[in-house]
């Protein structure tokens, strides 16, 4: 169909439909500047990594190598490995000491911690406890290391200073993950079931027990609200913790598979890994709704908030990759950093007989790839429990949208292409109307 204009009447009433146009279109809103949380690096460590934890001391991220027997050092700045240190057989979990400038790793297979130095990246100590060590997390007001022991239904609790076992906590069959609450000097400990104990790092026993959902694998704290977020694999949902009533106050949707929770103090959310949909929820403390979704490597496992760049990082397992997301970009776009630069630093030879008096009398050996170490440590069971029933809670659950910025750019583009077709079909109704006229 060829269409002429002919007159001026119809000039003028041509021109005055497109700016009305004009205006339409302008009234549409662009894609919102909103911050977008997206990978901006991809970083090489060892075989099958497994935990990662954030050194402030240094700006250094550690990350536990599971088949590869090291640690992988990987610098906030450069996004590359600096160091490789080596460790045990099966190392699983790791923490870092900010009073001793220390990096604590398990091993769930031998039965043993590895004390790393950071400022040398070299093993300085070592410390027999329980078996099957899942997890570890520090304690900033006693000086101490919690050491889930999975096998042994334990948590062994370490001083910093002696590097020795100064007490045990029993805490039921399986305990998975543990999660340090400075505001009330507590420990959270999550079963392979649906329960949370609760133990005080002043008394080493445990005061409390709380239910959530099915698998909860791990657990962080927020120490702007005074909440545990505790990951429930089964569930794909994360229960929220009051740690003033001990009570489930929400529960939130997340994706499949949640196996790791991290706090960013930065801006008030919870980086959730899911590691059956290889994606990462995010969600706001405030509202406990969903504000983005990204994805990243292969069966992700565990994840850790580096306050120092505004970042978090994300162990991919069958990627062998880290992925480094910015709690802050507003562009989604990835660059992969493939580490070069890798010093190995060999596992010391060293003898250390610590020796704690205690009520009962036990002696362990445990022999590590490159280290003599025969502690006899005597360790202290606790057998007084106090569990506190919890009242009845309501729990929320809150509406969760997923929010990306791909999706949000769709959105608004067809709103615009609509009315963009609305204001020139209008424009053709017309002038065939006038025509007709005539």
């Amino acid at each position: 169909m060829e269409i002429r204009i002919t007159d001026a009447h119809s000039c003028r009433s041509m021109t005055a439909l497109l700016l009305l146009a004009s205006l339409v279109l302008v009234s549409v809103p662009l894609a919102p500047s909103a911050r977008a949380q997206t990978v901006v690096a991809t970083v090489g460590v060892g075989s099958y990594p497994l935990g990662v934890a954030y050194d402030s001391g240094r700006d250094e991220v550690f990350v536990v190598n599971g088949y590869g027997s090291t640690v992988s050092v990987i610098s906030d700045t450069t996004n590359t490995v600096v160091a490789t240190v080596g460790v045990g057989y099966r190392p699983t979990a790791v923490a870092y000491d900010s009073g001793k400038g220390e990096v604590f790793v398990s091993d769930e297979y031998d039965g043993t911690v590895y004390v790393i130095s950071d400022t040398t990246n070299t093993v300085v100590a070592n410390v027999s406890v329980g078996y099957g060590g899942d997890a570890v997390a520090y304690d900033s007001g006693k000086g101490e290391v919690f050491v889930v022991n999975e096998l042994d239904g334990t948590v062994s609790v370490i001083s910093d200073t002696t590097n020795t076992v100064v007490a045990n906590a029993s805490v039921g069959s399986s305990p998975k993950a543990v999660a340090y609450d400075s505001g009330r000097g507590e420990v959270f400990v999550t079963g392979t079931a649906t329960d949370v104990s609760i133990i005080s790092d002043t008394t080493n026993t445990v005061v409390a027990s709380v239910q959530v959902g099915g698998g909860p694998l791990s657990a962080a704290y927020d120490s702007s609200k005074d909440e545990v977020f505790v990951a429930n694999a089964y569930d794909n949902t994360v229960s929220v913790i009051s740690d003033t009533t001990n009570t489930v106050v929400a529960t939130v949707n997340v994706g499949y598979g949640p196996v790791g929770v991290a706090y960013d103090s930065g801006r008030g959310e919870v980086f959730v890994v899911n590691e059956d949909d290889s994606t990462v929820s995010v969600f706001s403390d405030a509202t406990y709704a969903l504000v983005a979704t990204v994805g990243v490597g292969t069966y992700p496992t565990a994840v850790a908030y580096d306050s120092g760049r505004g970042e978090v990082f994300v162990t991919n397992y069958d990627a062998n990759t880290v992925s480094v997301i910015s709690d802050a970009a507003s562009v989604a776009t990835s660059t992969t950093t493939t580490s070069t630069t890798s010093t190995t630093s060999t596992l010391p030879t060293y003898t250390t007989t610590p020796t704690t008096t205690a009520a009962s009398t036990t002696s362990e050996s445990t022999t590590s790839p490159t280290t003599t170490v025969s502690p006899t440590t005597t360790s202290t069971t606790t057998t007084q429990t106090q569990t506190t029933t919890q009242p009845t809670t309501t729990v929320i659950t809150p509406t969760t949208s997923v929010l990306t910025s791909t999706a949000s750019t769709y959105a608004y583009a067809s709103l615009g292409v609509t009315a963009i077709v609305i204001v020139v079909v209008a424009a053709l109704a017309a002038w065939v109307l006038r025509g007709r006229r005539r």
